[in-house]
């Protein structure tokens, strides 16, 4: 039974580390971020995600496993902690479990009971512990297991108890340790029934006796097997495994210690299994051990060879029987994190890789490709020397020749190695008749001004990570259906170059310095398109349109202006379906105006009419006509086109006859009489007599008599005003009702504003309502309220002084 929990967890209302289960969470996922599992220091041991049933306990110095946990979870991590045992109830109640990782502690024992409560386990996780010992009687409750690794412990024997023969769900296992140093006949005899994928051991192997592997009936086996000491075990390890259904065998450190120096073949039997691939990794490998193994690796059925990571060296003393013999056919060969490039050429041919169909050189270390080494390579139909230290000058040697070999190859990566010319990498595979994809990243590539001619199959050319200018675009093949220039520093795109290129219809520019997208940028049959974290911040209807197939656009993370032209892009984007934008709305962010700054996009959302250009226009033209409307009612109401008419008038008049220019101003007359027709008998008998008949006389004007015949009445009326020194009027109601004597009374009114005098004389002859008048008359009206009027008495003893005053004036 489990002691209370003290300080230690979550403790239920009696104190029991037993909590009460808790109901599975019903309603929305929702994540915890840990709740009270912590110990005295109150440091949340685990982070539980509900909505997927897991708990993440990786990493947090537990000593126990904590309490509390719920009942749940469907998936444990307590790796790298500092377990020491697992006790009976650490994991009572956890009926949902299928997967728990306990790796990477120190856990010396397991209770026989530890997984009683977890039935359903399917995934159980003890790499790297302190175990003395295979926890067979643990593992009787979990009839559902499928996965199991126990390795890297400190068992010494490999012996599986009967439990195994029960887990007949098992597909994979690993067992070893460092301590592991014999495996012997029985050990394994539980797994004869098992139809294990993998099989995995670690072992310092100083003794194995024949049969032990013959139990096994893996698909895969993984040998971590050191022969340092026992190199004779391994020709018994492959006879015990004829008649295996093996398909995948992987020796990590076959000879950890020591170059193997033997004479006898110790891969002896491989020819006799089904294996078709074959993985060295690690271990050290000399000439002879290397010969050996594809010497007969070319009897065997394997088609595919890995050697990763090996120590290669070469032999004290050069044996050449066998030299050249060596050339399995391979579907696969691949070279990989090698230091010492010699193992191209461990035995001063290339002989072995003329039977190779993808051969992948990665990072080997080798910066020299000679003459000879091209045409071994006549049956490579991909070719992967990535990773290497290849230039321009070792990859293309212009004293080798090129044509006619590599005949059947149609991909070709070269990335990271430190190249610079695309000249040469072109004249290198121009006669290669197969050639159709070409992965030069991660090189110094495009930075030069350079005409190239390229094989005319090549359909697929990955550039990224290179430092492409502009001017390369004259160097790119025109035959591509793919081309990638993502991340090369470009800063404009050559859009001749894409209306040459035909047949494209994926390319990618993605993270590079382009400040705009050109208008005319033609590409009739490209499909996607990725231009995003760049450093355009326009784009708009008119931005793709000679794309007509364009389907998908990445284009997000780049500085945008959120204005009407990127609105209705997206708008018509929406409402047509396409081009699909891949990357939205992550890293669509507004740049610019300064009050968008940071602003999502997909928040941008400008008022109703600001981008609605029918709307707009449609407002536009409703607001004028509005405003035209409300223009005629003003003038209407202010009778604007009668002072218009006048204005016309009075310039036609004014200037259809100019004056010499500075010409002095004569006046002819006294004064210039404006009155109506009914006022005429009281002009000529009152005030004609009056004024013409005095000593001095005055001379007056008026129209009955003075008006030249002939002449436009304009004419008259502005001439003879501009002769008279004086202007009176003549007011009753019979004037407010003639418009001519409202012209002259405007006409008399521009002349006092133009010479800047008081020349105009008001005379009422009756009286007149001021608020009656028109609205026309509105000069009259404000002339009578400013401005002193001389009134016609009805008394005839007031009289004479009403002409001592008109005189006077």
């Amino acid at each position: 039974m489990r002691k209370s929990a003290g300080t230690k967890g979550f403790a239920g209302p009696a104190g029991d580390a037993r909590a009460p289960r808790r109901p599975p969470c019903r309603g929305p996922p929702r994540l915890w971020w840990l709740l009270l599992l912590a110990g005295a220091a109150g440091r949340p041991p685990c982070h539980l995600d509900a909505a997927n049933g897991t708990g993440q306990c990786r990493g947090r110095d537990l000593a126990r496993v904590p309490g509390g946990l719920p009942a749940s979870l469907r998936g444990l991590d307590l790796s790298y902690n500092k377990l020491r045992e697992i006790a009976a109830g650490d994991f009572a109640g956890m009926s949902e479990l299928r997967r728990l990782d306990l790796a990477y502690n120190n856990i010396s024992r397991i209770a026989p009971d530890a997984f009683a409560s977890n039935p359903l386990l399917e995934h159980l996780r003890l790499f790297n512990n302190s175990l003395g010992s295979i926890p067979a009687p643990a593992l009787r409750p979990l009839a559902n297991l499928r996965w199991l690794d126990v390795s890297n412990n400190l068992y010494g024997s490999a012996a599986l108890g009967g439990v195994f023969a029960e887990l007949r769900r098992l597909r994979e296992l690993s067992l070893g340790g460092p301590r592991l140093r014999d495996v012997r006949r029985g050990d394994l005899a539980a797994l004869k029934d098992a139809a294990l994928q993998k099989f995995a051991i670690k072992a310092r192997l100083r003794r194995y006796e024949a049969g032990a592997f013959a139990w096994l009936n893996a698909t895969e086996l993984w040998c971590d097997v050191a022969l340092d000491e026992s190199a004779a075990a391994l020709p018994a390890m492959l006879r015990d495994l004829r008649g295996k259904p093996l398909d995948y065998l992987r020796f990590r450190n076959l000879f950890e210690f020591t170059y193997y120096a033997g004479d006898a073949d110790p891969f002896a039997g491989l020819a006799e299994l089904p294996v078709t691939k074959l993985v060295f990794y690690r271990g050290k490998f000399s000439e002879k051990l290397l010969r050996l193994a594809l010497l007969n690796v070319q009897r065997s059925r394997v088609r595919d060879l890995a050697l990763v990571a090996i120590d290669f060296a070469r032999s004290p003393q050069w044996n050449d029987s066998g030299a050249g013999a060596a050339a399995p056919r391979l579907d696969h060969l691949s070279l990989r994190d090698i230091s010492n490039p010699d193992v191209l050429r461990f035995d001063w041919t290339f002989t072995w890789l003329s039977g190779v169909a993808a051969l992948s050189i990665v990072n080997v270390n080798f910066n020299y490709v000679p003459c000879d080494a091209w045409g071994e390579m006549r049956n490579v139909e991909a070719l992967d020397i990535s990773g290497n230290r290849l230039e321009d000058a070792y990859i293309y040697n212009q004293r080798c020749s090129y044509r006619d070999v590599m005949p059947k190859l149609e991909s070709f990566t070269l990335a990271a190695n430190q190249l610079q010319s695309l000249a040469v990498v072109a004249t290198l595979t121009r006669t290669w008749p197969r050639l159709a994809r070409l992965d030069a990243s991660h090189n110094g590539l495009g930075a030069l001004q350079e005409t190239c001619q390229w094989a005319p199959t090549l359909r697929w050319l990955s550039l990224h990570h290179n430092r492409v200018t502009a001017g390369a675009f004259g160097c790119l093949p025109t035959t591509l259906e793919y081309l990638d220039l993502s991340y090369s520093q470009l800063d404009r795109v050559d859009t001749d170059y894409f209306t040459r290129s035909a047949r494209l219809r994926e390319l990618r520019l993605s993270g590079n310095k382009i400040k705009f997208i050109p208008s005319e940028w033609r590409c009739p049959r490209l499909e996607v398109l990725a231009i995003d974290g760049n450093s355009f911040g326009v784009i708009g209807r008119g931005s793709f349109v000679d794309m007509p197939r364009l389907v998908s656009l990445a284009a997000g993370n780049n500085p945008y202006h959120c204005t009407c032209e990127l609105h209705l892009f997206l708008e018509e984007t929406r409402r047509r379906g396409r081009p699909a934008l891949a990357d939205w709305p992550h890293g669509w962010t507004c740049y610019h105006p300064a009050a968008l700054l940071d602003t999502a996009v997909a928040a941008y959302a400008p008022r109703p009419l600001e981008c609605d250009v029918p709307a707009l226009v449609a407002v536009a033209v409703a607001a004028t006509a509005a405003a035209v409307a409300a223009c005629a009612a003003l003038c209407w109401k202010l009778d604007a086109a009668w002072y218009l008419r006048a204005t016309c008038r009075l310039v036609g008049a004014k200037y259809g006859k100019r004056r010499a220019a500075g010409a002095p101003r004569r006046c002819s007359y006294h004064a210039f009489v404006s009155y109506s027709c009914a006022d005429a008998g009281w002009v000529r008998r009152e005030l004609l007599r009056r004024l013409e008949a005095t000593v001095p006389p005055y001379r007056l004007c008026i129209h009955e008599r003075d008006f030249t015949p002939g002449r436009w009445i304009i004419e008259n009326i502005v001439e003879n005003i501009e002769r008279s020194a004086k202007v009176i009027f003549v007011l009753s109601r019979s004037f407010v009702d003639s418009e001519w004597c409202n012209y002259e009374l405007y006409f008399a009114h521009q002349r006092a504003v133009g010479l800047g005098s008081e020349d105009v004389i008001l005379v009422v002859k009756e009286p007149i309502a001021v608020e009656g008048l028109p609205r026309r008359f509105a000069r009259l009206r404000k002339m009578l309220a400013t401005k002193t009027y001389l009134e016609w008495p009805r008394e005839a003893g007031r009289r004479h002084f009403f002409w001592l005053q008109l005189r006077s004036l």
